[in-house]
């Protein structure tokens, strides 16, 4: 089963430990489920890094690209809730991806993710997909690991939401996005530094400079979890 539509908004950021109990309880227990009150939201989820380090990953899987932009969602981001607003200066370094599905093969969710952040070469963007499109579907079923999906993030043009501005402005993408989902750790780990390589990602077609993590899964929300 593939990601559930055909778009989706990946984000990245830090919370400091301070703040760590608030946020997970504000994002589990208010974010979550508002978001999954917008039509076109169809699942959400939040690993936190594997290190124990101050990094999430959060997912949000959409029914089509429209969603970014639609009334609905335009709405809540430009009226958050008081607690929100409360916790969104707290959100440090954030990336926010709005992307279309390129492929996607396996399940979304799992206990590990790990996500690559590239941008492909000049005119390698067709060789590079067809690529990891193939990763993807033989990441479904090895070993170990349970999917592999491929997001290429397509900014709307739209006015900066109050929620940036709360953050500090509009936030930074990262362009092209892989994520490998699995059961085991190790398994993801070897990924990361053989077919997942930076080495590797060159011959194939992407620009050198990826930025991996790797991820637990705290928590996942459908819109009919909290309907």
């Amino acid at each position: 089963m593939a990601l559930l539509g055909k778009a989706a908004l990946a984000m990245w950021w830090d919370i400091a430990p301070a703040h760590r109990a608030e946020f997970e309880d504000w994002h589990t227990h208010e974010h979550f489920p508002e978001r999954m009150g917008i039509p076109g939201f169809h699942r959400g989820a939040r690993w936190s890094a594997v290190d124990g380090g101050e990094g999430f990953f959060v997912l949000y899987e959409l029914e089509a690209y429209e969603t970014l932009v639609s009334d609905a969602y335009l709405a809540r981001l430009n009226a958050p809730s008081p607690w929100s607003t409360q916790m969104m200066p707290h959100h440090r370094h954030m990336v926010r991806s709005q992307c279309r599905v390129l492929e996607s093969r396996g399940g979304a969710l799992s206990r590990h993710a790990l996500t690559v952040r590239f941008s492909p070469a000049d005119g390698a963007a067709q060789r590079l997909r067809a690529h990891l499109g193939a990763l993807a579907g033989s990441l479904s079923s090895r070993p170990g690991t349970t999917a592999g999906h491929l997001l290429q993030n397509q900014t709307p043009t739209i006015a900066t939401t109050t929620e940036q501005q709360i953050r500090g402005g509009p936030d930074p993408a990262a362009d092209w996005v892989f994520i490998a989902c699995g059961y085991d750790r190790s398994a993801l780990e070897v990924l990361a530094g053989t077919e997942l390589s930076d080495a590797a990602l060159v011959v194939a077609g992407a620009q050198a400079g990826a930025l991996r993590g790797l991820y637990g899964l705290s928590h996942s929300d459908t819109a009919l979890d909290v309907g």
